[in-house]
């Protein structure tokens, strides 16, 4: 690699550096774990060519070929000392990052597939002095990148399922004459009206589209400014899910009037947690323009800052999500007059959406898993979960099961390699083997977890490691077992491969199958209230 790629990689990865805080390594490597570039913090200890062959390079075969690892994909795991989190620059190099442990994924997953991008542009051109260099904060500039397409839809869809739809209420609120329903027909209809008129109260309108491979139906709010009409706009503004906060870039009392606005939803609607965007429109008179775009960002994130959440949030009631205890509002720029970054505006408040939604749906299911657990305990005053993994750094249901903070505080009385025990004041006992060697004798439920998306037919072992299972577990307890396959596989046919459910039934055991998806935690989430409200059943049972 040239001395120029070389001077650039050092600068790239040092502003991401100096960005993320909780990132502590970054390494570029190939196929083969050759280091094509890599940085650390001079204040932590690691030496990149060590962590890379000792910690990084022995699983970087498997993580190519994780379920939702594809050719532009990510993957996460936890060490004992370190977050990894890795991205696919093209199908031969890795992105991999060191996070401290407790370094937040879902924070730093969007700049990572930015310098990822900026990394395979480095890599795949020699016009070198092109590229540019800076990090933007995403956190609250607008999540697009007027790089490339590419860019664009791996920001969005890094954690996205495809095929839904969605349906959400849209209102857009701001001063008069800032461009709202301008922003709209623009949208809409791709079309703009030179002459102005005051929206009378309320427009509804309706308008669905595709965004990351989803179906979206808009029901959208363009609400009056006037006055006069803020005695209707509290029932205007109700059972809202995303907002637009509008304001005209050449009008700085408009812009002044945001924090007005934001204080209206807060007011009207309990400051509920809503996907938020402000929205500088006019962006293409230049010449009059009288707000910066640094401005703008200011703004976003100083209400981000305060809009705390209401007790009526639907999170509210989950003390392990305190991540998203604030409101995180973004800020795009718009010309409703040529149509620049119109579309951007609405597929990122859709995003915004797919993300609250999906984050609400893990919290209801944390929150069932939470009371099933409890409502076991209550009755039974021990409970011991057991879960075994062929790879040691990946547990999925071990690792949702330690993020509920209300199940209360935990000791690792064991915490080694192929064997670690949590043990709970409660009485929850959790456990996680390899398949290597494991202890399920006092286990009241065992979760195991098969890999085989790279395979045609199951691992002949497999069936060896379910009938020691059967055969060390007690009677009338559950068993649970996920498999990753890919999706060329037909289930069924694949399920009678396996020979093991003869045995379970004779030990009346409960055996569950069950296919772990690319959106694995949603799934095993269900899965494990499943395995829980067989076991209290089995209670009552017997």
């Amino acid at each position: 690699m040239s001395i120029q790629k070389n001077a650039l990689f050092k600068e790239l990865l040092n502003n991401f550096l100096a960005l993320n805080k909780e990132v502590e390594a970054i390494i570029v490597s190939d196929e083969e774990g050759f280091v094509i570039a890599g940085e650390k913090r001079k204040d932590i200890d690691i030496e990149i060519v060590s962590f890379l062959t000792a910690v990084v390079h022995p699983i970087l075969d498997r993580i190519r070929n994780e379920f939702s690892f594809q050719k532009f994909g990510t993957a996460s795991f936890d060490t004992d000392e370190h977050r990894l989190l890795f991205i696919s620059v093209d199908e031969l190099r890795i992105l991999s990052l060191v996070l401290e442990m407790m370094g937040s994924i879902e924070k730093i997953s969007p700049y990572a597939y930015f310098l990822a991008e900026k990394t395979a542009q480095i890599l795949s051109t020699d016009e070198v002095d092109s590229i540019e260099l800076t990090i933007p904060d995403f956190e609250y500039k607008p999540a697009i990148s007027e790089t490339t397409d590419r860019l664009k839809d791996q920001l969005y869809t890094s954690k996205l399922d495809q095929g839904k739809i969605y349906r959400f209420k849209f209102i857009i609120i701001g001063d008069h004459e800032v461009g709202k329903t301008s922003i709209v027909r623009r949208f809409i209809g791709n079309k703009f009206l030179e002459a102005y008129r005051a929206t009378i109260g309320l427009n509804v309108l309706t308008h669905n589209f595709e965004a990351f491979g989803n179906k979206v139906f808009l029901a959208l709010w363009d609400i009056g400014a006037q006055q006069f009409f803020k005695r209707y706009r509290k029932t205007y503004y109700k059972d809202a899910q995303a907002v637009f906060i509008v304001f005209d870039l050449t009008n700085p009392e408009s812009f002044e009037n945001v924090t007005k606005w934001h204080n209206e939803l807060k007011e009207f609607i309990e400051n509920k947690d809503l996907p938020i965007i402000i929205v500088g429109n006019k962006k293409d008179m230049i010449n009059e323009r009288e707000i910066s775009y640094e401005e703008g960002v200011k703004l976003a994130s100083d209400l981000s800052k305060v809009a705390e959440f209401s007790a009526e949030s639907e999170l509210s009631d989950f003390s392990d999500l305190s991540e998203y205890s604030k409101t995180k509002i973004s800020y795009i720029e718009t010309s409703a007059l040529s149509g620049e970054y119109i579309q951007e505006a609405f597929t990122l408040i859709s995003y915004h959406y797919m993300i609250k939604s999906k984050e609400i749906e893990e919290s209801r299911l944390k929150n069932e898993v939470l009371n099933d657990i409890l409502s076991i305990l209550e009755d039974k005053r021990s409970l011991t979960l057991t879960f075994l993994t062929e790879d040691p750094l990946w547990s999925p249901g071990l690792q949702i099961l330690t993020e509920i903070k209300k199940l209360g505080e935990y000791s690792k009385v064991k915490d080694k390699k192929k064997e670690k025990l949590f043990r709970y004041a409660n009485g929850l006992i959790l456990k996680n083997y390899t398949f290597e060697s494991f202890k399920i004798s006092e286990a009241d439920g065992v979760f195991c977890t098969f890999d085989a998306s790279e395979k045609e037919h199951i691992d002949p072992k497999w069936n060896e490691i379910i009938i020691k299972i059967i055969k060390d577990i007690q009677k009338n307890k559950v068993i649970l077992i996920g498999i990753k396959i890919s999706e060329k596989i037909d289930w069924s046919q694949f399920m009678e491969e396996f020979d093991v459910y003869e045995k379970a039934e004779r030990k009346m055991l409960t055996l569950l199958f069950f296919v772990i998806t690319e959106d694995y935690r949603l799934e095993i989430s269900t899965q494990l209230g499943v395995m829980l409200n067989t076991i209290r059943n089995l209670i009552y049972s017997y």
